[in-house]
């Protein structure tokens, strides 16, 4: 074993800034950090390829702490390495991102320590990890972005990139589901650059792993096709070095190495407890710990002389070395391959390539129509020829979904410059993969059934609070899909989806609107989409008749208007859009003077400003009905307290379409008379 003091020093100052901030926040999670203090170490100092003053430099092996309440692990090790601060444009300051006195703020509002570590809210933390088992899966999402990059971006003698992806995670991680979806698809691929190091402690918040988990998660992880290694002491640190070149030497599969810890590692009574998880030591156990590191009990938040000069001149030196040879690489490569250096560039920036739009298709008129699965699945392979790092697949359901990129092939094990992925059936892992990918500056999309974002919906959750644009495509939308039944057909998903703070969620109407959605998608940057198709044809509006397809970028347009002020509004979406405007014609015949509006976004039309939401929808006329198959939750905000929502009240059933459209209510018919009777209610 190595006993360098220098290195203990800086060890035991990981662990004691973990607790003293963890102390003084009266909250938080000591445990791990003590326990894991010399693996973080050992990895940072001797294998990590990161620069502390470049934090976003592109080829960056990526560490991923997905056991997130030990986040004060990787605070110290932002703070003792000196990680810059990174503007919300790139660009990098002078000031570092995890300050002294932000770790004495651990947990305190608008501080830069959060009680989990937070993307885009600390520099240096590459991805939201607090529910358990979403790191280690965007780690395998951002192993296969590096592999898809290197596919795409290396030539000869220009390896741009080739960097690892590095998690460490802990018994949670691994009960969690998702984890060992991403683990099988990982396993499936063979990513070579991927290791998880597993913290395996055998304490649960309930107490010991005996409780409800005893199975052997090596053989699990053999099976997966993972090469398995162990390291029977954490503090061991020869046998950590010898595990983690193991990983970079013998390639070929994703690793896990199985590293026995003790959690509280140090304190007199807690270490090896559960009590040492979620909660501070308490005086007399941080005391007690200190003296068995051989510190001052009485310091707080001390660093000594020594343990930033030793972080600067391992982690630091080598990552100002690393990323300086790759500079000068990519200026050369410039040079020679400019169209490939300004996509790099461009990618980087989230910004689009020249001319992503130029094939995007207008589509003829068509009272027959198509599914709008059907023309997404046109405009996506129309846009993606000239949009090179557009990425993605579904949830084995490429034939339904339409999201087969047919002029590319699929990421295969050993070869992973495909731009399909096929997911398999893991919709859960897929969309957290997505993240991971979209972590990376690659832009990825996921397709599945809109009745499974369930699976998915944590991953779109979290998409929206890191602010990345993962694209999150769902089809088979409604009732509509028929009888599959009602565990198939989506009610209260829309509106779920649509309650997710940063998340634009578009149903677009025809096939031109379905254009419009891509136009709308493509150039975002910092927010994710939901994209809801349908399984069923829908007409392709006349758009001499009806107002431009455009209108869709802003959420909410007249689609077609009444001579003078409406009597009623009729407001659709989706696949009920065309329902609204036969309504129309009947009530127009009756004399009653009728606007359609189509509604694709309410994210989008929240966005506009009062006049033009008041030119859509004037104040003035209070006889409004939406009709959307899906639950009517929410719809109050639009229809206001005398309209009315012809939608989803109950599950639905199994039938044909016609017949379920007549069971609940979505024919012309209906619609007529719920437009009668909210005109009779604005009267009163």
């Amino acid at each position: 074993m190595i006993h360098d003091p220098t290195d203990w020093l800086c060890i035991n100052t990981i662990r004691t800034l973990s607790m003293d901030a963890v102390e003084q926040a009266h909250s938080g999670h000591p445990g791990a950090p003590m326990a894991l203090a010399p693996v973080a170490y050992q990895l940072w100092q001797q294998e990590l390829r990161y620069d502390p003053t470049s934090p976003v430099w592109p080829n960056r092996d990526r560490f991923v702490l997905s056991n997130g309440h030990a986040s004060m692990l990787l605070y110290s090790l932002l703070h003792l390495t000196g990680v810059r601060r990174v503007t919300s444009t790139y660009s990098v300051e002078d000031e570092v991102a995890v300050s002294l006195d932000d770790i004495k703020k651990f947990r305190q509002l608008d501080s830069s320590t959060p009680g989990h570590p937070e993307y885009r809210w600390t520099s240096g933390v590459e991805t939201t990890t607090g529910p358990l088992g979403q790191g280690v899966s965007n780690s395998v999402g951002m192993a296969m972005a590096s592999r898809w990059l290197a596919g795409y971006f290396n030539r000869p003698g220009f390896e741009l990139f080739d960097y690892d992806v590095w998690a460490i995670c802990g018994d949670g991680d691994l009960m969690e589901g998702v984890a060992s979806e991403a683990a099988s698809l990982a396993g499936h691929l063979k990513l070579p650059n991927l290791c998880w190091v597993y913290d395996s402690n055998h304490i649960s918040i309930d107490g010991s792993t005996e409780l409800a988990f005893t199975e052997d998660v090596g053989k699990r992880f053999e099976a997966y096709g993972w090469r398995v290694l162990h390291v029977a002491d954490a503090n061991d640190l020869d046998a950590l070095s010898q595990a983690f070149r193991t990983f970079k030497q013998d390639r070929g599969l994703p690793t896990l190495i199985i590293v026995r810890s003790q959690i509280g590692y140090g304190a007199p009574k807690k270490q090896g407890s559960a009590s040492a998880h979620g909660e501070p030591l308490g005086e007399e156990e941080l005391k007690g710990a200190k003296r068995k590191y051989g510190w001052p009990e009485d310091a707080r938040f001390l660093v000594p002389d020594g343990v930033r000069e030793r972080f600067s001149q391992r982690v630091g030196e080598r990552g100002k070395r690393l990323r300086s040879e790759w500079e000068a690489k990519f200026a050369e490569y410039q040079k020679q391959f400019p169209e490939l250096a300004d996509h790099l560039q461009r990618m980087q920036r989230r910004e689009l390539p020249a001319g992503w739009d130029k094939e995007l298709p207008t589509f003829p008129a068509d009272a027959k129509g198509a599914a709008t699965r059907e023309t997404s699945g046109k405009v996506l392979n129309a846009l993606a020829k000239n949009y090179p790092w557009l990425v993605g697949g579904s949830a084995d359901l490429n034939p339904s979904t339409k999201t087969y990129l047919s002029f590319s092939g699929a990421m295969k094990p050993g070869d992973h410059a495909g731009r399909n992925i096929h997911f398999g059936v893991r919709e859960h892992a897929m969309g957290s993969i997505v993240n991971g990918m979209a972590l990376c500056k690659v832009r990825p999309y996921s397709a599945t059934f809109l009745i499974f974002s369930d699976y998915e919906r944590p991953a779109i959750r979290l998409s929206a609070i890191m602010e990345v644009p993962s694209i999150h495509i769902f089809t088979h939308d409604s009732i509509g899909l028929g009888e599959d039944g009602p565990t198939h057909q989506p009610v209260e998903h829309l509106a779920s989806l649509r309650a997710i703070p940063g998340v634009i969620v578009l149903r677009p109407a025809d096939a031109n609107e379905v254009t419009e959605a891509w136009r709308v998608i493509a150039p975002l940057r910092h927010e994710p989409v939901v994209l809801v198709l349908t399984r069923q044809a829908v007409p392709t509006l006349d758009r001499t008749k009806y107002a431009p397809a455009s209108g869709l970028a802003k959420g909410a347009y007249v689609l077609v208007d009444s001579q003078g002020t409406p009597d009623v509004i009729l407001i659709g979406t989706g696949s009920e859009v065309s329902l609204c405007l036969q309504a129309r014609e009947q009530l127009e015949g009756q004399g009653v003077k009728t606007r359609v509006v189509s509604m694709p976004s309410w994210e989008l039309f929240e966005r506009q400003d009062e006049a033009y939401r008041e030119q859509v929808l004037p104040s003035s006329v209070r006889a409004r009905v939406a009709v959307e198959k899906a639950a009517t939750f929410g719809w109050e905000r639009w229809v206001g307290l005398r309209g009315a929502v012809v939608g989803m009240r109950s599950f639905g059933a199994s039938a044909p379409l016609k017949a379920l459209q007549q069971k609940f209510g979505f024919t012309v018919d209906n619609v007529v008379k719920v437009a009668h009777e909210v005109m009779e209610q604005a009267k009163k």
